[in-house]
């Protein structure tokens, strides 16, 4: 399934099944590079910010998914990135950054993985942001957990707060500069709101 097949006959069910609350769409710039970064607690995060968000979105996914045919299929076909976690995949880190050189929004959830709380996020997605000089636009998914959590499914109105864009010069990435946007990121989301 493409992802304009998704935002045409899935995104709908998820807004109606949800009741789908977005605020501050105004915000998401259409065109140029983008990431997007958002707090994940919940395996229906990629699906909600697929529908609340106005233009095509790559997602950047645990390569381990990959290893499950179906949900292959699915994530090729939506152009996810697949990325290897616990250490530097330099592949998928560059394929990300190719896909925001060329333009492109790419979204990615700097937690690692479902969690609930606010650990301390990965510094990737600020690494990927550096290096294509793509502006971060923070994203508060809430109440995910509630519908698709660990025991826990349910119906409940979702909430989408989209933040404003943040402005990242391109260069070189280096241990600091990531550290510090990562926090700058994690700080932008959590203010939005719970």
């Amino acid at each position: 399934m493409s992802y304009a097949v998704y935002k045409k006959l899935l995104a709908p069910l998820v807004e109606r099944l949800y009741r789908l609350e977005v605020r501050g769409v105004e915000r998401v710039p259409l065109y140029g590079p983008l990431l997007v970064v958002a707090n994940h607690e919940s395996v229906l995060d990629p699906f909600v910010l697929g529908a609340a968000l106005p233009r095509p979105i790559r997602f950047v996914g645990k390569s381990e998914l990959w290893e499950i045919p179906p949900a292959a299929w699915l994530l090729d076909a939506g152009g996810a990135i697949p990325i290897r976690r616990g250490g530097s995949d330099v592949s998928g880190v560059g394929a990300a950054v190719a896909a925001l050189d060329a333009g492109g929004a790419v979204a990615i959830f700097p937690g690692g993985g479902v969690i609930v709380g606010s650990p301390p996020w990965f510094r990737g997605a600020a690494r990927m942001a550096i290096a294509a000089g793509a502006p971060v636009l923070p994203v508060r998914l809430l109440d995910t957990r509630r519908a698709i959590g660990r025991g826990t499914i349910g119906f409940p109105r979702v909430g989408v707060l989209v933040g404003e864009p943040i402005p990242v010069p391109p260069g070189k990435p280096t241990i600091a500069s990531a550290r510090e946007l990562t926090r700058v990121m994690q700080r932008a989301v959590e203010s939005l709101g719970t």
